[in-house]
């Protein structure tokens, strides 16, 4: 066992090997990076197969919670224990989630086969630049903490064409089952090179307060996500999951004051510096996730693209978000100010939205590439800027919880938002679709057999064009009329589909106009030239 007072002899211990983790901890990031938009771009086939649209948003809110809670556990826990072990056991519950995961034959087995693969996820995500100080000096580390931030990036660009191209060539189980020789091949390199090192600091992880959380804001999704299809929003179930959930997280809040070692530490709150940036990121997290989540759908259901054309349409996104994240960094180094930067990278943002709360129908392929390039270049120039500014304002001993606690409450947004808009998407796509039929195609539909009949208005079902054009055989019973008819129902479907998903882009723009007004709450502090280290 090595510590970290011999940290400079594991080093030299180490060796060559160091290359060999580092090849380990570039693998672990770049595929936990990627998994998120390789899934988005299979989600309409996943759909389309499995149906259960409802729970559409939940895949990811499944993951993401998972993953976001387990990442602070595992932090807290290396330190005292080392990363070896918590690699291991991380890549071996991601490997294993994976293989469930393809293997799913319904929405509910891939949902929690998802929330598997997150508590895996959450040991990829949260040790890497850890992991980088316990292998390379400290004059070494910066290079190697820009490598693992331009493979973030390139997880990003690559993982929508990556996952469209698998979906379309393979099917959508190999989404899943792409990870496991890589998670494996990463393990084995793991185990073979890490070193195992450790602090004699004593640290045991927020567990209760990691579990009140999850508790609470479990029921709190739940709500949003059945409320208006399978309750009432005034019936007692949705009251009774609203009231439970803000409960326990009102209990979460009153352990986190006094806990050792909370998974959030809430006296940073009390600087408005830092409260400004959370609620800022906070915003933008939760109108970003309305676009990425939800326009594989447009584009496959709505446009008409395969999934592999699905993906080529995000990665510009991706590429205008790592492009703007240089200027950006590149210009707040030059100037030491951020404040006007954050108001234009707000309001680039919030121009993205609003041009994808004009799609009709007829909207084509290259309007979808451009809003979604504005999109990227006003979200990347302004996550970045966030935690800068955070940065600035706090001493360095804490560096490592200011970030932790930042990126955690701003993912939350995601988690919290992905439900509500599933749901928005879920209602409105049937109801739109009943209304939207012609008169004529109604009395239609009553000469099909009501088998046929309930694969043909099933709008689960109905996300991709190949299932589009699979019921069109259905249609041939309407003799002469079955061409115009079938085209009066699909005509209906892409208004319906449509309609939900600009609703989702309108809500995405409330998010981004409030960010940019956050923006204004930001405090004009001149960036330092040199660390501050705190006084004892």
């Amino acid at each position: 066992m090595i510590k970290r007072q011999e940290l400079q002899q594991t080093n030299r211990i180490v060796g060559s090997t160091r290359w060999i983790a580092l090849t380990a901890v570039l693998i672990t990031m770049f595929f936990s990076a990627m998994d998120q938009t390789v899934v988005a771009t299979a989600m309409p086939v996943i759909v389309g197969d499995l149906k259960g649209l409802n729970y559409y948003a939940w895949v990811y809110t499944a993951y993401a919670m998972a993953s976001a809670v387990t990442v602070p556990i595992y932090g807290k826990l290396s330190d005292v224990y080392g990363r070896k072990p918590f690699y291991i056991i991380g890549l071996f519950l991601f490997m294993v989630g994976s293989a469930v995961s393809g293997q799913a034959h319904s929405m509910l087995e891939l949902i929690a086969a998802r929330g598997f693969q997150g508590i895996g996820a959450g040991a990829m995500l949260s040790m890497p630049r850890a992991t980088i100080g316990d292998i390379f000096t400290p004059r070494e580390r910066g290079k190697w903490m820009g490598l693992i931030t331009g493979v973030f990036g390139l997880a990003s660009i690559i993982g929508p064409f990556l996952g469209g191209w698998i979906t379309t060539s393979f099917g959508w189980r190999w989404v899943f089952y792409i990870n496991l020789p890589f998670a494996a091949l990463a393990l084995l390199l793991v185990w073979i090179s890490l070193p195992w090192v450790r602090s004699d600091l004593q640290a045991s992880p927020d567990v209760v307060g990691s579990v009140a959380l999850v508790a609470g804001l479990t029921p709190i999704l739940l709500g949003f996500t059945w409320g208006g299809s399978q309750y009432d929003w005034g019936s007692w179930q949705e009251i009774l999951l609203f009231a439970s959930g803000g409960l326990i997280l009102c209990g979460f809040a009153l352990w986190e004051y006094k806990a050792e070692n909370p998974i959030i530490m809430l006296s940073l709150f009390s600087n408005p510096t830092f409260l400004s940036t959370v609620i800022v990121g906070l915003l933008v997290s939760m109108g970003l996730f309305g676009s990425l989540m939800f326009l594989p759908l447009f584009v496959q259901g709505v446009i008409g693209l395969t999934a592999l054309g699905s993906g080529v349409v995000v990665t510009p996104m991706m590429g205008a978000f790592v492009v703007a994240s240089l200027i950006s960094g590149l210009i707040i180094t030059r100037t030491g100010k951020y404040k006007l930067l954050a108001h234009i990278a707000a309001l680039v943002m919030a121009l993205g939205m609003f041009l994808l709360t004009l799609f009709q129908p007829t909207t084509g392929y290259g309007e979808v590439v451009r809003d979604m390039i504005v999109l990227g270049l006003g979200v990347g120039a302004l996550m970045p800027l966030l935690n800068v500014v955070a940065q600035n304002i706090f001493p360095y001993k804490i560096m490592g919880m200011v970030n932790s606690t930042q990126q955690f409450v701003i993912s939350l947004g995601g988690v919290i938002a992905i439900p509500i808009l599933g749901s928005v998407v879920a209602d409105t796509f049937q109801n739109e679709l009943s209304q939207n039929l012609p008169a004529v195609l109604r009395i239609a539909l009553e000469r099909i057999p009501p088998s046929a009949r309930t694969s043909i208005v099933d709008p689960e079902g109905l996300t991709t064009a190949a299932t589009q054009n699979s019921i069109k055989p259905m249609f041939y019973v309407f003799g002469h009329q079955a061409q115009f008819i079938y085209h009066e129902f699909i005509n209906a479907l892409h208004i319906a589909l449509t309609t939900a998903i600009v609703d989702v882009f309108r809500i995405g723009l409330a998010f981004a106009l409030a960010a940019f007004l956050g923006t204004f709450l930001l405090r004009e502090i001149r960036l330092k030239k040199e660390e501050y280290f705190e006084q004892e």
